[in-house]
């Protein structure tokens, strides 16, 4: 039988050595021997540089075309609308027949205006010969003086019946001439509002047919009222009609280049606008009148602006920004002032440089101080890289 004392030295051992295992079991692990973390990945993207560049001062307004002429064909005399010489949509020119009324009366009404004439012509040519022979019987007075005046009076009386049988026969070829209705402007035939047959009235309020000008073609937009001075400095510094485009109004296609022919007199209090109309040929109709347009007027240049490709624009709770690429290929949050901008290009007033880098496409998976890789940028290092 073991002594006291030794099994209580053995049970102190015994503590000791689970102790050691215990402590043993919990040390630390070894740098080495940690789990790695997984490397965020670099986000691909592509960039531009920011680029110095003289730009067009540009304003975009909305507007409608409308015909640069509209006429509506009406009948001058009362009539018969005998027969129409054009279709409707076809293109006419200035003094094109179109229309014929019934003639015929008013040609009845010339042929007596003539008949007058030749009566009191020859009315005219007697009263003259009296009064030649009583010219030539005063002075051996064989009539009187007061025959002589009466007769020249009754010449008189003719020659001026004569002047009214003039005006007459002006008045009655007129009305012909009104029973033809000819184009009073070259353009584009609508509908057509009356038939042959019908009976038409120089009083009729709608008319025949409309004529519209679409060759050359107008167009009517509006700025603000905060637009007026630069316009107006535009329009005295410059030597020639400011240039005006027609923009499609989804996709900011320009559809046609013009000019600008007027700046209203005054401004739309109402609305605080201010209308302009410009000027454009059309021979390919690509306007037409009636539809809806942008119409962006040049009023100069803008010398040395910073411009970046529209698409690197972003829009965020606090105003437009842009992502710029530092220097370690991270990207920050910048801040941009965009003066002017289209669907192809922004000009920057405020947070850009000359050379910045910044982010047009892939946007939409960065953050602020995320990692990107261009592999159109890359390539081109990497084959130097390996070179020799």
């Amino acid at each position: 039988m073991k002594h006291p004392e030794m099994i209580s030295i053995s049970l102190r051992r015994s503590a000791l050595a689970c102790a050691l295992a215990l402590g043993a079991s919990a040390a630390p692990l070894h740098a080495e021997d940690a789990p790695a973390r997984p490397a965020v990945p670099a986000v691909q993207v592509s960039t531009v540089r920011v680029a110095a560049a003289s730009v067009p001062i540009t304003q975009t307004g909305t507007g409608n075309v409308l015909a640069l002429a509209s006429v509506t064909l009406k009948a001058r005399v009362d009539g018969q609308l005998e027969a129409v010489e054009f279709r409707e949509g076809q293109d006419v020119k200035a003094g094109q027949l179109l229309a014929r009324i019934d003639a015929r009366s008013y040609q009845a009404q010339l042929d007596q205006a003539l008949a007058q004439k030749a009566k009191d012509e020859a009315t005219l040519a007697n009263a003259e010969a009296d009064l030649k022979r009583y010219s030539e019987l005063i002075k051996d007075e064989a009539t009187t003086q007061q025959t002589l005046d009466t007769q020249a009076a009754l010449v008189r009386q003719l020659r001026a019946a004569l002047q009214g049988d003039e005006a007459q026969i002006s008045l009655a070829r007129v009305q012909l001439d009104y029973t033809r209705i000819s184009a009073p402007i070259s353009g584009r035939i609508g509908a057509r509002l009356i038939d042959p047959g019908n009976i038409v009235h120089a009083a009729d309020v709608g008319g025949l047919v409309v004529i519209n000008q679409i060759d050359p073609i107008g167009l009517q937009f509006t700025l603000p009222e905060s637009v007026f001075q630069p316009l107006n400095q535009a329009l005295r510094s410059s030597h020639r009609p400011l240039r005006v485009e027609a923009l499609e109004r989804g996709s900011q296609q320009v559809l046609a280049e013009g000019e600008l022919i007027l700046l209203n007199n005054q401004i739309d209090t109402a609305t605080g606008t201010i209308t302009l109309k410009a000027r454009f040929a059309n021979a390919e109709h690509r306007l037409w009148p009636g539809q809806s347009v942008n119409a962006r007027i040049t009023l100069g240049d803008r010398a040395q602006a910073l411009t970046v490709p529209s698409v690197a624009v972003q829009r965020g709770q606090k105003g437009q920004f842009i992502y710029v690429v530092q220097a370690d290929e991270t990207v920050r949050v910048q801040p941009v002032e965009v003066q002017d901008i289209d669907s192809q290009r922004a000009v920057i007033g405020k947070g850009l440089n000359a050379g910045d880098r910044v982010v047009v496409d892939g946007q939409y998976r960065l953050t602020p101080g995320a990692r990107i890789t261009e592999p159109n940028a890359a390539a081109p290092a990497a084959a130097a890289g390996a070179r020799p």
